[in-house]
């Protein structure tokens, strides 16, 4: 479990530059296999993935308690589910970047400079996806936490549309429209087409 020790707008927080700069210092996990932006636990988190040359790149809503070598069951869905999909790795990235194990307990209030950093850190993970970086949509009904959600997300499909990036949802959708969440996904489960826009337009 994971609870902010206090709102983000109150903390210090590195931007993706400086947190990336850092990253693979901290000794407790193998830099050469794991993309973990910052590399330290802390109340946000960048970047939590495997390194290759065809990242699968899932997105959540915000992280929780993964970090290299200790996956949350979430995370293990996400790594069966990209090899399993023909990917040689995987990146966990977040709508939003704090760590929440509830989401209940998100800021009420987006902090624009964790938005900031965390477009910078989508950016990054798009421009090393290859010619046609695979987003896999994977927030469930969580995103209907926060209304800012919404506004961050229309602001990661402008992105991947500079990038060519190609949207994928697995399993079944909601009622309401929204990806169906990983946690629950068969290991052999298949990645579907996906019109992020019009899902945005349409059901948020």
């Amino acid at each position: 479990m994971h609870i902010p020790s206090a709102p983000t707008a109150e903390q210090e927080i590195l931007t993706f530059a400086e947190a990336f700069a850092r990253s693979g210092r901290s000794g407790a996990y193998d830099p050469e296999k794991w993309l973990y932006v910052p590399d330290f636990y802390a109340d946000y988190r960048y970047i939590l993935g495997t390194r290759g040359e065809k990242p699968l790149i899932c997105i959540g809503i915000n992280p929780s308690t993964a970090e290299p070598e200790h996956l949350d069951n979430t995370l293990k869905s996400v790594e069966r589910i990209a090899a399993g999909n023909g990917f040689d790795s995987f990146v966990m990235f977040n709508v939003y970047a704090q760590r929440a194990t509830r989401p209940a307990d998100m800021d009420r209030q987006m902090d624009p400079r964790l938005h900031r950093e965390n477009m910078a850190a989508f950016e990054y993970v798009l421009s090393h996806g290859g010619p046609a970086p695979a987003v896999w949509a994977a927030w469930g009904n969580i995103i209907e936490t926060r209304d800012y959600l919404r506004d961050c997300l229309l602001d990661m499909i402008d992105a991947g549309r500079r990038y060519g990036a190609v949207w994928y949802t697995a399993g079944a959708r909601s009622r309401r429209g929204h990806p169906h969440h990983p946690l629950y996904l068969k290991k052999d489960s298949g990645l579907d087409l996906f019109d992020a826009a019009a899902y945005c337009e349409n059901c948020l």
